[in-house]
């Protein structure tokens, strides 16, 4: 097997390795693990539009970790570039990329048509990656199979997904042949998480592509119930309106799940009118109904989670948001602010001190989100910049990612070390400092790839 990091070395973002691996008859297969989108800082954006150092036609078959769009957002425009052969997944993640993968692509459309509207694009005229009838096509590509169903994807290689508790459908993958063994970590959950279900143990791997998103972090042990309802009493009592950029899988979700528990308890007013406005995440919260086993909630707590809010469809209703007074809540995508509804809220209530801008999931470098936590003054916002009046503030544990404490803790399922790890889907310093970890607490051999690296696994 030969190993190269098309993405997420560096980064959070634009998750994407390809494997290569020669059959005993003496051919080659090649299956890149992930195909996501990078996001954030503008020269990861423009890796987007950039060729990519692979044929898409020479790739035999794309796996899917998950669904969110740092993880498969690049399928599309991959399958316009030529990729034909299968995409397997789990069948949430089907499910789910089923919204997502078209409503990234209409994102891009509207950006393009705001920004020719207005004329703030460097291009003339300025054009989507892809389109939805490119999500479309790689749509048809998807074939579902189950959790720890052995996939034979010919010569004597074997593929499986096993659960990972970060959402929906998520997956640790493990790809095998005669010699050597390697799992792609995806996005690992947490061992208490509201919601999902605590990832499930591996005991033995070759080879081992490890997430660091947290690597330098640990989350607080704070009651994430009762932070939020304080935010949202002292904004309300100032007649301000609490904005939430969410993640439309996932972290929609729990924040509904945890505001419903807030309002039944009475730790916050029921007559606080709390809207859910991203069309995506209203989809995923129906979707997170017909997959009970993946998730920790009853059929009746399921069902209070999708009665918890408004439900905004129409971009006519969106903008009536706007012109509305407080107190209310707001949940929008996407999470990191960087595009998607939220982007317009921003706009209408940053300003405003009474207002309070609230991020409860990581903020990748370059995003909005990160720039707001860092205090600046003034975000831009389709070419302008709007000042930040509004209280900005941060809940940390509620995200959908392991700390490094808690992936010592899963790594520490193992039976016996893997050859080796590489440490990927991390910014630099979070990366190193789970190198660190991993090489001081447990003594295993440890690596970070650079961008484009290719190892030899033997």
């Amino acid at each position: 097997m030969e190993l190269t990091f098309l993405g997420a070395t560096g980064t959070v973002t634009g998750s994407k390795y390809l494997l290569t691996c020669e059959t005993p008859s003496g051919d080659k297969k090649r299956i890149l693990i992930d195909c996501g989108l990078f996001q954030g800082l503008k020269q990861l954006r423009l890796k987007n539009w950039a060729k990519l150092p692979i044929d898409p036609a020479t790739v035999d078959f794309v796996v899917l970790t998950h669904a969110h769009i740092d993880h498969t957002g690049y399928l599309p425009l991959f399958v316009k570039n030529g990729f034909s052969g299968k995409v397997y997944c789990t069948e949430a993640t089907r499910d789910l990329c089923e919204i997502l993968l078209p409503d990234s692509a209409h994102l891009q459309e509207e950006d393009a048509k705001y920004a020719n509207k207005r004329g703030f694009s460097k291009h003339n005229p300025a054009l989507p990656l892809y389109t939805q009838e490119d999500a479309l096509h790689a749509l048809a590509l998807l074939n579902a199979v189950n959790y720890e169903q052995e996939v034979n994807l010919g010569d004597g290689l074997m593929l499986k997904f096993s659960p990972n508790g970060h959402i929906l459908g998520s997956s640790f993958v493990r790809i095998h042949n005669q010699k050597t063994t390697i799992v792609f970590s995806g996005d690992i959950g947490r061992p208490n998480d509201i919601l999902m279900q605590a990832p499930v143990s591996i005991k033995h791997t070759d080879y081992l592509v490890l997430e660091s998103t947290y690597g330098n972090r640990l989350h607080e042990h704070i009651d994430a119930k009762v932070k939020l309802a304080e935010i949202i009493n002292k904004t309300a009592a100032r007649k301000g309106i609490v904005l939430i950029p969410v993640f439309a899988v996932g972290r929609a979700q729990e924040l509904l799940y945890y505001i419903h528990l807030l309002k039944a308890s009475g730790a916050i007013s029921n007559d606080i009118p709390v809207y859910l406005n991203s069309p995506m995440a209203v989809d995923a919260t129906a979707i997170f109904n017909h997959y009970r086993g993946e998730h920790r909630l009853t059929p009746e707590q399921s069902s209070a989670l999708c009665h918890t809010a408004h439900m905004v469809n129409s971009i006519e209703e969106s903008k009536r948001l706007n012109d509305t007074s407080g107190p209310m809540i707001i949940l929008s995508a996407s999470g990191m602010a960087s595009g998607g509804r939220v982007v317009h809220h921003l706009k209408a209530f940053v300003p405003n001190p009474r207002n309070t801008i609230l991020f409860v999931g990581f903020q990748a470098a370059g995003t909005r989100g990160a720039a707001m936590l860092d205090g600046v003054e003034s975000i831009k916002i389709h070419g302008k910049y709007v000042p930040i009046h509004a209280e900005v503030a941060q809940i940390t544990n509620l995200s959908a990612h392991a700390d490094y404490a808690e992936i010592i803790d899963w790594l520490g399922g193992f039976e016996k070390a893997p050859k080796r790890i590489f440490i990927t889907h991390g910014e630099p310093v979070a990366a190193d400092a789970m190198r660190l970890h991993i090489e001081e607490k447990l003594h295993w051999h440890v690596s970070v790839p650079e961008y484009l690296e290719t190892v030899n696994l033997d």
